[in-house]
């Protein structure tokens, strides 16, 4: 059975969610501060976490920031917290997701058996290839085609679209998206960002009106939302 850690200081939100993830049978292990929440990750061992970022002991991301320390555990944050620097802060110290209270249950669900999906994807053995509806992205040989027909990247285009299929479906902060490609000291050049994401959408033939690979959060990051398909 899964495992989830519910972290709340309030109670009656433990309480509902304990409520619907056991009616879709999950197990369920709560803490109501950083510190505790921090223990239990050591001695419950869950498949993945449901944190708060306003914990009356340590903040939501120092949380996430120390338990990365030593757990690859998946991280959704649950928060009334809604300014976008709050969301790129709890992305960069390691969150998986972000959702804002008030939440619906079916989408909260739906974020969480996406994120397994993800772990388990990680966990299995890498995939030379994947392909995502025309698209193929071969990670052993670094080519890509559409429709069959070989794209030509640059090395930072194909380093970016890497970037983003194997963290398919994770909303990526600009932050980790710049340190990821471009490298430490690159935090603050977004443009380079909006430059190269126009591009690679362009040679892969998605529309951001329409998106069918890269959607955008505004004043967040990007998300691939492709799902992955057979070849």
């Amino acid at each position: 059975m899964t495992r989830v850690l519910v972290v709340d200081d309030e109670p009656q939100i433990r309480r509902a969610l304990r409520t619907s993830l056991q009616a879709n049978s999950y197990e369920v292990v709560t803490a109501s501060n950083g510190m505790e929440a921090l223990e239990k990750l050591a001695e419950a061992s869950p498949d993945i976490v449901f944190l708060d970022l306003g914990l009356p002991d340590l903040d939501g991301a120092e949380v996430i920031r120390r338990l990365r320390g030593f757990s690859e555990v998946p991280v959704i944050v649950v928060s009334v917290r809604e300014s976008q620097a709050d969301k790129v802060t709890a992305l960069d110290a390691g969150a998986d997701d972000y959702v804002t209270k008030p939440f619906a249950v079916p989408e909260l669900l739906a974020r969480l058996r996406a994120a397994l999906r993800r772990a388990d994807a990680d966990q299995a053995a890498p995939q030379p290839i994947l392909a995502f509806d025309g698209l193929e992205v071969d990670l052993g040989r670094k080519l890509v085609r559409r429709d069959g027909s070989a794209i030509h990247l640059t090395k930072t285009e194909y380093n970016l679209l890497e970037s983003m299929v194997t963290n398919a479906g994770k909303l990526l902060s600009h932050t980790w998206l710049l340190d990821r490609v471009w490298g430490r000291g690159h935090s603050e050049s977004s443009h380079y960002l909006r430059v190269y994401v126009r591009q690679l959408r362009k040679k892969l033939g998605d529309d951001a009106m329409a998106p069918r690979f890269i959607t955008t959060e505004p004043g967040v990051g990007y998300r691939w939302i492709a799902e992955p398909g057979d070849l």
